[in-house]
Order: structure tokens, then C-alpha cells, then sequence
């Protein structure tokens, strides 16, 4: 049962799933001191996830550091297709990867799945390696394609990237626990929200194995400009979405 004054605070700083909220600092917490403390940053305008240390995504505990993108709840629509697509022991490559979260779960559910992960930003690097490395995978710091190995070329069955994509100019319409607390760069995908996916698709094909699947989170109003991008670099899109997820894909196969 949640500590009444606990919830209290919470509600009090406009957390909607106070009661929920409270049992999660409750459990993780090592005493009153820290369970104090939790309840104080999480006050103050921290992501649930930052102060807990970890999120649960798609039925795994994943570590969340404090100043690394947090994985959505929606993104497990995405994850979900691509252990669907992958076969056991493809090559899996995670871009833009944040904390792992998406490598993590290919890894635990794909039978001899080969990951491989990348991000430009140190905090998440060192992150993901905690969440990924330790499950067989590796984890890679630089921009997008750039630190992957050359070998995997023409070999990657299942390519993630989940990239950016809030336009520049509605970054400041985000709720203040990513604006504030996120890198920018993990969430500014460009004018129109597709400067990075563009990126992605550009390089794909040389990555890509015959067949293989690259899978992008987009919004519903970004989704024909997406599938746009990708018919142009000789890729077959469709888009998937889901209501309850309310998520929206594309999923571009290589010829």
C-alpha cells in the first residue's frame, strides 16, 4: 500500500499516477532518507524513470541514467515488429539507441541474435553498455552508421532507428520532463522532423541484407513524407500503426 504522504507530494506536483508512482519510489528506494530524496527530484520535475534508475520496457528492467532519453512506452510497438522480423541469429543494429532498450529486448528474444548499437551521446553510450553488453551485444559511440563495423555491410537483417523526430520548432511543446531533462539531440529531428530519418535512409541500402527491414517511429501526419524518403532510395515502405500503442511505423524492406 502507498504511503499516503508520499502520494500526497506527488499529487501535489501534478504527477497523474501518484498511487502508482509512490509504490515504485516505495520499492526501489534503500530507506525513508532515499525514498525522501526520490520524491523530492521527482517533485521537482525529473522523469519517473531518472529517479528510479531504470524503466520497464517491453517486460525487462532496463537502466535509465539520469540525462539519457527515456524509452517510450509506444516504441514497444516498434521493438515488437522487429523481433517479429528478425530470425534467429540475424544481425540487429540499434541506432540512436539511448539507453539500449530496444537491442536489450532483441537480444533476450531472439535466438542467437547478433546486436550491434549506436549513439552520438557519451551518457547514453555508457548506458546502453550496462543494458546491452552484458547480454551478448556491443554498443558503439559516434554518429548514426559511423562506428558500426565495416564488415556488416550488406548483412544487417533488422535495422532500428529511432530517431528524432519533433520539428525544431515544437520542441518547446513537449512536456517539460523531456524538454528539460532530455538531450535536445535525441529529440530535434529538423524543420520537419525527418532531417535524421533522411540521414538513415540514405545510408541504409549499403547496410542492409537482401530482405532485410528497417524500422523508423514516425508520427501519423509524418508518415507519407517517410514513405516518400524511403521509396526514393530503392527501399519498399509500409506504415503499421497501432491505436493502443498509439504509435505509427514505417517498416522499409531492401530489395
Amino acid at each position: 500500500m502507498s504511503d499516503p504522504g508520499v502520494v500526497g507530494r506527488l499529487r501535489a506536483a501534478g504527477c497523474v499516477f501518484a498511487e502508482e508512482e509512490a509504490e515504485m519510489l516505495t520499492a526501489t528506494a534503500a530507506g525513508p532518507a532515499e525514498l525522501d530524496l526520490m520524491v523530492e527530484r521527482r517533485a521537482s520535475g525529473l522523469p519517473l524513470e531518472h529517479v528510479l534508475g531504470w524503466a520497464d520496457f517491453a517486460g525487462l528492467r532496463v537502466e535509465v541514467d539520469g540525462g539519457v532519453f527515456v524509452p517510450r512506452r509506444r516504441t514497444e510497438f516498434l521493438v515488437g515488429r522487429a523481433v517479429e522480423l528478425a530470425r534467429p541469429g540475424a544481425v540487429c543494429v540499434d541506432l540512436c539507441c539511448g539507453s539500449g532498450a530496444a537491442g536489450a529486448v532483441l537480444l533476450a528474444e531472439v535466438e542467437g541474435v547478433e546486436v550491434h548499437a549506436s549513439d552520438i551521446e557519451p551518457a547514453a553510450v555508457r548506458c546502453a553498455r550496462r543494458n546491452v553488453e552484458p547480454r551478448g551485444g556491443r554498443v558503439y559511440e559516434g554518429d548514426l552508421f559511423a562506428p558500426l563495423p565495416r564488415e556488416l555491410r550488406g548483412r544487417v537483417g533488422v535495422l532500428i532507428a529511432n530517431v528524432p523526430y519533433v520539428p525544431t520548432g515544437e520542441i518547446g511543446l513537449l512536456p517539460p520532463e523531456a524538454r528539460d531533462h532530455e538531450p535536445h539531440v535525441t529529440l530535434d529531428g529538423g524543420t520537419d522532423g525527418l532531417d535524421v530519418m533522411r540521414r538513415v535512409a540514405a545510408e541504409a541500402p549499403e547496410w542492409l541484407a537482401p530482405g532485410g527491414h528497417l524500422l523508423v517511429e514516425t508520427s501519423e501526419r509524418q508518415a507519407d513524407t517517410a514513405l516518400a524518403v524511403m521509396s526514393a532510395v530503392g527501399l519498399t515502405p509500409r506504415v503499421d500503426t497501432s491505436e493502443e500503442w498509439w504509435a505509427t511505423i514505417v517498416v522499409a524492406t531492401a530489395p
